[in-house]
């Protein structure tokens, strides 16, 4: 993958339902379960310091409110793959997963991989932290 376009052509010939299309973010919706529960899944573009493009792989998990911020940081140390951070949805501070790729080291295989992980490891990250519920 050398951009951003080439992202958003690969999700769309592979299967993947996009519910966002926009310059630089598509969202993707996963259904998980047997289609009894759905993740949403947002791909965008970021630039570091020296203008190097990375594709970001995130997923809202929970509100900040009530998450048990040691499970948390257990849950960073322990990870091998997609980090927890804190973003806006909707003006509410929610608990992220995120994972962030350089675009040369990230084949097709690679990212339908990730997409993958990241949201069947935030719907798992949901269940615990949200007494099994599927808000996203």
């Amino acid at each position: 993958m050398q951009n951003f376009e080439q992202v958003r052509c690969h999700l769309a010939s592979n299967g993947f339902r996009t519910t966002v299309n926009e310059a630089f973010v598509v969202g993707v919706e996963l259904s998980l379960d047997g289609g009894r529960r759905h993740q949403s899944i947002f791909l965008s573009e970021l630039h570091d310091d020296d203008r190097r493009c990375y594709l970001r792989v995130s997923t809202a998990v929970a509100p900040i409110t009530g998450v048990d911020a040691r499970r948390a940081l257990a849950f960073n140390w322990n990870s091998r793959v997609g980090y927890l951070a804190v973003g806006l949805l909707d003006d509410v501070p929610y608990l992220q997963l995120c994972e962030n790729r350089p675009y040369d080291s990230l084949d097709a295989a690679e990212l339908g991989r990730l997409v993958l992980e990241i949201g069947g490891m935030g719907d798992r990250l949901e269940r615990m932290l949200g007494a099994e519920g599927d808000l996203l």
